[in-house]
């Protein structure tokens, strides 16, 4: 790591200070601060480290977006700032991230201490914004909080709010698009994630707040974003006074800010460009027991050892044991009795049972291991007190890790309702990933109670989205694709693990004629559902009859294809999901190869026009990997349309294409 320091007060600056990573830069030119790489420039003037944004230059298109305000970019409190310095920091790869190089202004107001770091990528037309603050309250807060802001010229800013949704064992369509034309009046929206684009100039960019969904942040405030005609604040910052520590620095909410281009195309690009620095996914296709709700009602060694064959005929790379491998009894057991509440005064509470593993968990990884599957294992942090005793959860994983190396956890049961809560969680999983030398990956659970979103924690693992059960009537699968298909606009898919059921179980629970139930469907179709994801097999591998093991050779092909498909851009293609469409993704790996993924839901026609992100007029060949295809070459028709055939309804196609 290397370290350029420049010690900075008000305008006393003569000299310039440059660090460069590559593409990526940081300079002080006079009263100017100029960050950037290949692709953007953004451009503050100093103002004694309140920085207040110049210009914003996209690259690609050699357009530069002047700002109009005379506020500084962050607002906080009324005092000015003192003792302004600047750090240029170049950050080296991860195990699970790429370098970057970090450019980090720091300075007091009053006894409060704030560093504002701006993290910029390679190659990559966004630059990210992380706020720390620590030290004692005794300034005086502004009425209104401003994370981040730009104020452009323009009175056509066509826009785009996205207000995500997770709790999604309550919410089924998870996330809202509100389209408008920004005004002269000021307008609030709930929303992660704003695009703007000027209809005169065709000039656009987009601003992410990496933070929890908007229902599930902390903080005062309403609303996310402000905006005036060509102005655009980011609010909402997610800490309250009593947050700040003395010692220890707080995290805010992050934003990110980046240059799009004048159609959706580039648009799509750029977010996801900046997206896929967060981390480098693990492919997986996990098995988790739960799904078949038997609960922690068969879970034992001799159960799994069972399973693991069966999971191995599969294509399974991941059997994760959910609750009940611990010695403690959650609310969720099949033992009345169980609980969360006060773990650490319940003795051995997360000791491994002794009477369902007599002999620990190491007959289950040896044996899993030599069937070439990894060993995960569910874990539910102690909430009560802001998750206080974060460093004695640590130590449990720890040790799971270092005597069994089971590196594969799923986080679930969260409650964060503090930022005490949030930076304890935080705690958790760095320290975690410390002491394992960054070899675990955490399977972020996002179903109930008020938890991270989609948009924060990512440089910690992937996302598991939803519970759905046939036991209840509540799994389909055309709604699982349809929020997977919606998500994958604005959050990479392959981030999400995404589940398929056992189609043979609980037909009765569903009505006669519901032409959409599970048993409507091939197994095959099933699992593919989840193929721009990371697949869920949601189920217990003893309760299929032998015909479903076909799908093993399916779901392996799948895992060999899995690096190159999500190492591409995966967005969604065709129509929304909803039974009767013809849907899928677009894999873009670069200008002329990638992959498509196609459905043919139960329509009428074994013909559909799917419009895709293939430029107008390019022959393209497509051959067949998985499912029903046959190798075809097509025309590109307006608007990206191609013509796909499946012959049957509810069927499927993995292609990879050339132009």
């Amino acid at each position: 790591m290397k370290v350029l320091i420049a010690t900075l007060f008000s305008l006393l600056i003569a000299s310039a200070s440059s660090f460069a990573q590559n593409t990526c830069y940081a300079r002080l030119e006079n009263d100017t601060l100029r960050v950037g790489n290949s692709v953007i420039e953004r451009a503050f003037a100093w103002d004694g480290g309140a920085l207040r944004t110049l210009w914003l230059t996209d690259k690609a298109s050699g357009r530069t977006m002047k700002s109009r305000h005379e506020l500084p970019d962050f607002i906080l409190a009324k005092e000015a700032p003192e003792n302004a310095r600047l750090e240029v920091i170049e950050v080296p790869e991860g195990r699970w991230s790429p370098a970057f190089l970090l450019s980090r202004v720091s300075y007091n107001i009053g006894k409060v201490q704030i560093r504002r770091e701006y993290r910029l990528y390679d190659n990559v037309p966004a630059i990210a914004c992380d706020t720390y603050i620590k030290g004692i309250w005794n300034i005086t807060p502004e009425e209104t909080s401003v994370l981040d802001q730009i104020c452009l010229k323009g009175r056509n800013w066509h826009c785009t709010a996205v207000e995500f949704h997770d709790r999604t064992d309550v919410h089924n369509s998870l996330l809202e698009e509100r389209r408008f034309i920004s005004y002269h009046h000021e307008k609030s929206w709930n929303a992660n994630l704003l695009l703007a684009r000027d209809a005169v100039t065709g000039a656009g960019l987009f601003m992410l707040k990496e933070a929890p969904c908007s229902d599930m942040q902390v903080g005062p405030g309403v609303g996310d974003f402000i905006t005036k005609n060509g102005r655009f604040q980011l609010t909402r910052i997610g800490f309250e006074p009593g947050d700040i520590l003395a010692d220890g620095w707080t995290r805010l909410y992050g934003s990110v800010m980046g240059v799009t281009g004048a159609d959706d195309f580039s648009e799509a690009l750029a977010l996801r460009s900046y997206q896929k620095t967060a981390r480098r996914q693990m492919d997986m296709v996990m098995m988790n027991t739960w799904g078949d709700r038997s609960q922690d009602g068969r879970v034992s060694e001799q159960f799994c050892l069972q399973e693991l064959d069966k999971a191995a005929r599969l294509g399974i790379t991941i059997y994760q044991i959910d609750d009940g491998w611990q010695l403690g009894k959650s609310p969720a057991s099949v033992v009345e009795g169980g609980s969360f509440d006060d773990i650490w005064a319940r003795t051995g509470y997360w000791d491994v049972d002794p009477v369902k593993f007599p002999h620990g968990l190491s007959p289950i990884v040896e044996k899993a291991k030599g069937l070439g599957i990894e060993i995960g294992l569910w874990f539910n942090p102690s909430v009560q007190d802001d998750l206080a005793d974060w460093e004695r959860d640590a130590a449990v994983l720890i040790g799971l890790y270092k005597k069994y190396g089971i590196r594969i956890f799923k986080i679930d049961g969260l409650v964060i309702p503090s930022k005490t809560a949030e930076r304890n969680l935080r705690s958790m999983l760095d320290r975690v990933r410390e002491e394992t030398g960054d070899d675990v990956v955490f399977n972020m659970d996002v179903t109930n109670g008020r938890r991270i979103g989609y948009n924060w924690f990512a440089e910690y693992g992937n996302i598991f989205l939803e519970n759905r059960y046939s036991d209840w009537g509540n799994y389909y699968p055309y709604k699982t694709l349809r929020n997977l298909w919606q998500l994958s606009r604005y959050v990479a898919p392959e981030r999400f693990q995404i589940e398929f059921l056992n189609p043979w179980r609980n037909t009765d629970k569903y009505p006669s004629g519901d032409m959409f139930a599970p048993s409507n469907y091939s197994f095959d179709y099933i699992a593919a559902v989840s193929f721009a994801a990371q697949p869920l097999a949601w189920m217990e591998a003893s309760n299929l009859p032998e015909e479903a093991f076909y799908v093993g050779d399916i779901l392996k092909k799948w895992y060999e294809l899995a690096p190159a498909i999500h190492g591409g851009t995966i967005l969604p293609i065709g129509e929304e999901p909803s039974g009767r469409s013809w849907a899928g993704f677009q894999s873009i790996t670069d200008s002329k190869h990638g992959y498509i993924i196609a459905y043919r839901e139960d329509t009428p026609t074994a013909r559909g026009c799917i419009k895709t992100w293939l430029p107008e007029g390019k022959r393209v060949r497509f051959r067949p990997l998985l499912g029903s295809g046959k190798p075809f070459r097509a025309k590109v028709g307006p608007g990206g349309i191609i013509k796909i055939k499946l012959r049957e309804p509810n069927s499927f196609a993995l292609y990879e294409y050339s132009l």
